[in-house]
């Protein structure tokens, strides 16, 4: 959100920050009304939400593509960034040295020997456990309720009492504890690339292109590193924007 503000105010436009005003359920109103502007959205999620769950696309092109058609009138989808914020599986490097884990289908004939840990709601998900043992053919020894890559799965990883944790691909803790991510290698997990979703009448070539580069150079190693200086080291997120934006050459 900070980014955005950013780049768009170096075009010499004025910009009204509203940051953690909660859920989809709020913003996506909020955007189509007109009280809001431009929010970052996750392409995957916003698919999900606006086709009701019954999108079945997982590739980020095939997911932008197909978001720009649900769209409702008078919003627009500016370029999607490489970073994504998917859903993942975590292990420790002993774990993995241990089980010869790289990617999730490295788990199949090994998962009867594991606990997981994941939001309470993981049994039940499309992507959750059911998906696990449709693509994977995986089925965990245990499930433990925790929560969705928060400090109760962050506690159970380290303190050895899950084997596997579900958290976020751009969570800064994982590589601040030197934590693997398993790479999702047959697709389960929809992309979750980072994209601008503004409203087409407040739009012009302007904001888009500036938007449009910083989506241009984001990665997920970038996140990764950005969120690690907000959630452990406890930067002012503002100020990593900010930093982040200069180093990339983005703000004049």
């Amino acid at each position: 959100g900070n980014m955005y503000a950013d780049v768009v105010e170096d075009q010499g436009i004025k910009v009204q920050r509203r940051l953690n005003l909660g859920t989809r359920d709020v913003v996506f109103p909020s955007l189509e009304s007109g009280e809001l502007t431009l929010v970052p959205e996750y392409n995957g999620a916003l698919l999900s939400y606006l086709s009701k769950g019954e999108s079945d696309v997982t590739s980020p092109e095939e997911t932008t593509e197909e978001l720009k058609a649900e769209l409702p009138k008078g919003l627009i989808a500016l370029k999607a960034s490489e970073a994504q914020d998917k859903d993942a599986l975590v292990v420790t490097p002993q774990t993995a040295e241990k089980y010869d884990l790289k990617t999730t289908s490295d788990l199949a004939p090994v998962a009867d020997e594991l606990i997981v840990g994941g939001p309470p709601e993981m049994p039940d998900r499309p992507d959750g456990l059911p998906g696990l043992k449709r693509v994977y053919g995986i089925e965990f020894e245990e499930f433990k309720p925790l929560d969705a890559g928060g400090p109760l799965t962050i506690e159970a990883i380290a303190n050895g009492d899950i084997d596997v944790g579900r958290m976020f691909t751009s969570q800064g803790i994982i590589d601040a504890r030197g934590w693997i991510v398993l790479e999702d290698d047959k697709e389960l997990s929809p992309a979750q690339n980072i994209i601008p979703i503004i409203r087409k009448q407040d739009s012009s070539g302007k904001i888009e292109d500036a938007l449009n580069k910083l989506s241009a150079t984001l990665t997920t190693e970038d996140l990764k590193k950005l969120n690690k200086r907000v959630e452990v080291d406890k930067e002012d997120p503002e100020v990593v924007a900010k930093d982040y934006l200069q180093q990339k050459g983005l703000l004049q």
